[in-house]
């Protein structure tokens, strides 16, 4: 029987590779990572934009390695481990990626409308692009030049996006707090009426009792002798009306 070849543990090689990485350049991986652009996490994993989910995941392992805590020196080491799993963690989310990749695509959108303006005014560059058809403008997107302009305005892009949805965020914030306001107003209107309600019953009785002692002893007897009776309106003659004064009978 032959030997069959053992196979080979890339976690193992890639562990063993880095125990031989220098103390310097995992700061200096520290170092890059914790200098990254914070709302775009293919920057921590030094990335390109199109990169798919296996090779996020393996840069991750990559890098995670090289800048683990427990390897890693550096003060900040916890700090960027940290950086790079939320990373892979946003670049493995369906929803995340999608959103990501459409503000990249709004970036490059942007360039090459800058461009074509830039390219009418540049008689050389326009013809060349087409007599090239096209050829012109797919060589310069994969120039190092249009690789540093799209990740300056994908930061751009996201830095805007961002600081609408803080805006919003706050707007839900101060909403919430009016209607939770409101509401604690209204529990406290009808708590009030509550006990007014509950005051009114409790002093029932003494309210029906008092009625009672009123309509035993209110009522007024005939009216006496000498008594000066009220004034009352003279309506005989419609033509002389006036008050008959205050009579006392003897």
């Amino acid at each position: 029987m032959g030997e069959t070849n053992p196979t080979v543990d890339d976690d193992l090689l890639l562990k063993n590779f880095f125990a031989e990485v220098s103390e310097v350049e995992r700061d200096n991986e520290v170092v890059r990572i914790l200098s990254c652009f914070k709302l775009n996490p293919f920057e921590h994993l030094n990335l390109p934009f199109d990169s798919s989910p296996d090779e996020v995941k393996k840069q991750y392992r990559k890098l995670s390695l090289m800048v683990h805590p427990d390897k890693c020196k550096h003060p900040q080491a916890k700090e960027a481990f940290g950086a790079l799993a939320k990373a892979q963690q946003l670049l493995l989310d369906q929803n995340e990626r999608d959103y990501l990749i459409s503000q990249v695509n709004s970036a490059k959108e942007e360039l090459r409308v800058k461009r074509k303006k830039q390219l009418k005014k540049d008689t050389a560059s326009k013809i060349k692009s087409l007599v090239e058809e096209g050829k012109y403008d797919q060589q310069y997107e994969q120039s190092e030049e249009f690789k540093q302009e799209l990740k300056i305005k994908v930061r751009e892009l996201l830095t805007e996006q961002e600081w609408r949805r803080r805006k919003m965020q706050m707007r839900i914030s101060e909403e919430e707090g009016r209607l939770k306001r409101d509401e604690e107003e209204q529990k406290e209107m009808w708590k009030r009426k509550r006990e007014h309600e509950e005051q009114w019953e409790g002093t029932r009785e003494q309210r029906v009792s008092s009625w009672r002692d009123f309509m035993k002893t209110g009522k007024k007897g005939k009216k006496g002798k000498g008594e000066i009776r009220p004034p009352k309106l003279k309506t005989e003659d419609p033509n002389k009306s006036y008050v008959q004064r205050p009579v006392k009978r003897g």
